[in-house]
């Protein structure tokens, strides 16, 4: 029996650095997993939609799909969005919306990994405050969650570690930078908790003037690519035990 084809459903933007930044965390996840059938859908701006590549399965015979939102938290697309366009898919398709990627140690590591590219090491952590530049939610959950990761990524050796956001809520990027500035940190940076580059993440950047290093957005990361297989595992196996594999 065949595995179920993993559909990643991507925001969508009107900044094409965000869809080739979706398209080389494809690329990863295929060879990290040779053979394991992977698509992408969008909910705006970028094409194929998502109700597109879930027509075109089911029109190849394709009964089994893992749809994954390639989202951080548990926000309103997660909750609303995504679960109102995967309910129009085709009926003779089965489709599971897998949970999103965060959080995740995973992710955690991933955000180390691009402020070391950024020109840190681990050396650094003692004296270095964090800003963790998320985009930014109305849903307390979102903030919450945003918040709690802050808490304990502080715990493995920086010397502190603050929650940012670029939009709907505080503090913004620059307030962060300043608060971690006052606290006596020797060096600021900004590790920006966003995918791909974008409106937002621009926002970041701006808001990160005066820190002394901007790291990357996650994108293509390995450990963001494994943290996608992982969803992908925990969905795709109450899906085969429900047709008895």
């Amino acid at each position: 029996m065949r595995d179920p084809v993993l559909l990643l459903v991507a925001h969508g933007s009107r900044d094409p650095r965000h869809a080739a930044t979706v398209h080389a965390l494809v690329r990863r996840v295929r060879a990290l997993r040779p053979g394991l059938r992977v698509e992408t859908g969008f909910l705006d701006f970028n094409v194929p939609s998502v109700g597109a590549v879930l027509e075109s399965l089911a029109a190849e015979g394709v009964r089994d799909v893992v749809a994954l939102p390639l989202l951080l938290t548990r926000a309103f697309h997660a909750k609303s969005d995504i679960p109102a366009v995967l309910r129009e898919a085709p009926p003779r398709l089965r489709v599971r919306q897998a949970e999103v990627l965060g959080p995740s140690p995973l992710l955690t590591a991933a955000l180390e990994r691009r402020l070391y590219e950024a020109g840190l090491t681990p050396g650094d952590k003692p004296s270095t405050g964090v800003v963790l530049a998320s985009a930014g939610s109305t849903d307390p959950e979102a903030i919450a969650v945003i918040a709690e990761i802050a808490r304990e990524w502080r715990h493995t050796g920086w010397c502190a570690v603050r929650p940012a956001f670029a939009s709907a809520s505080l503090p913004r990027t620059e307030d962060a930078v300043r608060e971690l500035r006052a606290l006596g940190c020797e060096r600021v940076a900004v590790a920006p908790y966003v995918l791909a580059p974008g409106r937002l993440p621009d926002r970041i950047a701006a808001g990160a003037a005066g820190a002394d290093v901007l790291a990357g957005v996650l994108g293509p990361a390995p450990e963001v690519a494994r943290v996608l297989l992982e969803r992908y595992d925990g969905a795709r196996r109450p899906a085969l035990a429900a047709l008895g594999a």
